[in-house]
Order: structure tokens, then C-alpha cells, then sequence
């Protein structure tokens, strides 16, 4: 955790006690309204809902002082990563995106950038250690990479992307600005869905993108202001209170995670474990030096598809969605949306969850 991060995440909890007048709400109220009461325009805080709300702005402000940067929120993790591409290129720019990373920001590269003119250019997430970023205008990455887990080395991705000329823009999601801070390692925009563990309960899409630019923030403000990419006052009001709990949430899903791998890397079933947190992890190194914990998703490989829906099917504590990062540990095999992955690649998500019942339950399906 960075020195200052304690105090930031004390003023998250009371970034609205200042304001607060005799007899009012401690809690954030919900504020649904789309329209404002406008006299004249000149001064007024809020116009229309597309624009700006109460809601936004308030976590926004948990945000923005968990990135120490301004921060723009948007309906979904994609909203925030379309935002940021489409924000920063025009045709004939090339963007350099990971093999590896999220499938959907590849698909929506392949589906509306390229057809706009821009060069999109693929390669693995650890090809970024090497490759030259000569004539990209935008270098985009993902580390740890979703759902492999490989790592890549940020503020040297950051410095030859800038060297040569391009912007870089991380997604942060596995990690959240408590464990991972991308632009305290030279980027220049920090996008990530905040469906996960920001969010925390399965109940919320939202995303954000956060930078240090004002100029460039103001390309992305504008961006969702004019594309309609808002996000709505329930999910803002659902993130701000997912937020306030982020920190003993991750305590426990990290704590876990590492006590789950280190068993699951011993276990026969397993043929190859990734988790960052364990010694010979080969990002194990990197990531001590880059991040402020390991994370809390592992990737476990079994030996066909057939074993590890197997070992989903059998295991009460493992809820089996295509999402991660939520109060219920979660378990997907990943090859079934066409990732890169081994067949029997099961990208697990530690919740909140006793650990001890939690791997008692998972080691019984695993038989």
C-alpha cells in the first residue's frame, strides 16, 4: 500500500462529512432526477442528467481519491474502455492491444476501430517486454492479464511507449487502485470496470476512467457527454456503497487467494497454477515489485473440459458466472468464450467466504 493510500481510503468514507448540514442524511441519498430546476443557467451545478448528477459526482469522488486523479464514470468497464480509445485515436493512428487481455476489447477493435481506419495491432501480453512501439499512437495493456495472468512491466512499458511517441492506456482492472497504480508508473489513462470488486456484489455495471491530463480527461468527459455513455443513478448509488467496504473486502479475497493457491499448486488434479502471489509464479518477482498485493483471481488448469465443469458442477461454494471480483467466489472455464486458454482453464475468483469451508468444498469437487 503507498504511503499516503491509508489516508485517502479514511477520506473516501468521509469525502462528504464536510458538507454535511444539521439533520442531513449521512448516507449518499439516491438522486433519480433528470432534470434540474434552472431559472437561468449561470452558476447552476446541474443541468441535465446526461451532463451530470449528484450520484456521479459523489463516486467520482471516492474515485478520484483512490486514483489521485480526475475520474469520469460510465454504465460499464467497456463503456469506460471504448471511451478511452475512441477518445484518444482517428484514422490512420495505430494502437497496439493485448492477444491475451479482456476478448471483448479485441472484439470491439477488430468491430469499429479497424473499420474507422485505425491500425490495430495484436500481441501477447508478455511481447510487450520487447516490442517496439514505433509509429503506435496508442499503447493499450492489461496486466495481470485477464485471464492468463501474465505481468508485464508497466512504468518500462510506459517509458518506451512515451520514448517512441504514444500514449499509454492500462486496463486496471484485476488489480483496483488499492493494489495496482498504473498512472504512478507513467500512464497516461487508467480504465476499469467497476462491476468487480469496486462494486463488489454482483449487482452493479459501472466503469471509469481516470488520468492526470486535464485536456485529455476533458476528450473523454465530452466523449460520454455527447455519445450518451452515462451511467444511471442506482448503479452510481450501488458503487458508491461498494466502495466504502473495498479495502476489507480485497483483505479477505487476497488472503484467501494466497492460502487456495499454495493448496491447489500441491494438488494432483492441478496441471499448471497461476497465481502471482506464489514464489515460483513467473510473475512472481515483477508483480512483488509492481503491485501492492497479489489479487484474488487464479488461474487453475485441469486436465480436459470435461474435469473442470466437472469440478464446478460439484462445488456448492463456486458460483459459476462470467464475472469475477463479487462476495461469492466464482469459477468460469474460460475456453468456452474463445480465450487462448488450455481447455480445462478454470479462471477462479475468491470471494468473502470462511476460507477453510470455501477449500474444503472446493478440494471435496476436485475428487
Amino acid at each position: 500500500m503507498t504511503s499516503d493510500l491509508p489516508r485517502r481510503l479514511a477520506d473516501l468514507l468521509h469525502h462528504r462529512s464536510a458538507g454535511l448540514q444539521k439533520g442531513d442524511p449521512v448516507a449518499l441519498p439516491l438522486t433519480t432526477s433528470t432534470s434540474f430546476h434552472l431559472p437561468d443557467v449561470q452558476g447552476a451545478p446541474y443541468i441535465y442528467a446526461r451532463n451530470g448528477t449528484p450520484t456521479w459526482e459523489a463516486v467520482e469522488a471516492q474515485l478520484a481519491l483512490l486514483e489521485d486523479a480526475e475520474v469520469v464514470t460510465f454504465p460499464s468497464g467497456m463503456g469506460a474502455i471504448s471511451a478511452a480509445l475512441f477518445a484518444s485515436l482517428r484514422a490512420g493512428d495505430r494502437v497496439i492491444i493485448p492477444a491475451d487481455g479482456y476478448y471483448v476489447t479485441r472484439v470491439l477493435s477488430e468491430g469499429f476501430l479497424t473499420p474507422l481506419g485505425v491500425d490495430v495491432v495484436q500481441i501477447p501480453t508478455l511481447d510487450y517486454a520487447t516490442a517496439d512501439f514505433g509509429g503506435a499512437a496508442v499503447v493499450y495493456l492489461e496486466t495481470p492479464s485477464n485471464p492468463g495472468l501474465d505481468v508485464v512491466d508497466i512504468a518500462d512499458v510506459c517509458a518506451r511507449a512515451h520514448a517512441a511517441g504514444a500514449m499509454v492506456i492500462v486496463d486496471n482492472t484485476t488489480m483496483t487502485p488499492l493494489m495496482q497504480r498504473p498512472l504512478d508508473l507513467g500512464a497516461d489513462l487508467v480504465v476499469a470496470a467497476d462491476t468487480k470488486a469496486p462494486a463488489g456484489h454482483s449487482d452493479a455495471l459501472f466503469g471509469h476512467v481516470a488520468g492526470r491530463d486535464a485536456k485529455r480527461m476533458g476528450r473523454v468527459r465530452d466523449w460520454r457527454r455527447l455519445s450518451g455513455a452515462v451511467p444511471g443513478a442506482m448503479e452510481a448509488w450501488l458503487v458508491h456503497r461498494g466502495l466504502e467496504t473495498l479495502e476489507v473486502r480485497l483483505e479477505r479475497m487476497c488472503a484467501s487467494a494466497g492460502i487456495i493457491a499454495a493448496r491447489l499448486a500441491e494438488h494432483p488434479a492441478a496441471l499448471r497454477l497461476r497465481y502471482p502471489g506464489l514464489a515460483d509464479d513467473p510473475a512472481h518477482d515483477l508483480s512483488r515489485r509492481q503491485m501492492q498485493g497479489f489479487g484474488f483471481l487464479i488461474g487453475l488448469t485441469l486436465k480436459d473440459a470435461t474435469v473442470a465443469e466437472d469440478f464446478l458442477a460439484r462445488c456448492p461454494y463456486l458460483v459459476r458466472s462470467t464475472s469475477f471480483g463479487g462476495t461469492h467466489s466464482a469459477g468460469e472455464r474460460r475456453a468456452r468464450w474463445g480465450d487462448k486458454v488450455p481447455e480445462g482453464f478454470v479462471r477462479l475468483s475468491i470471494g468473502v467466504e470462511p476460507v477453510e469451508p470455501l477449500w474444503a468444498a472446493m478440494a471435496e469437487a476436485l475428487r
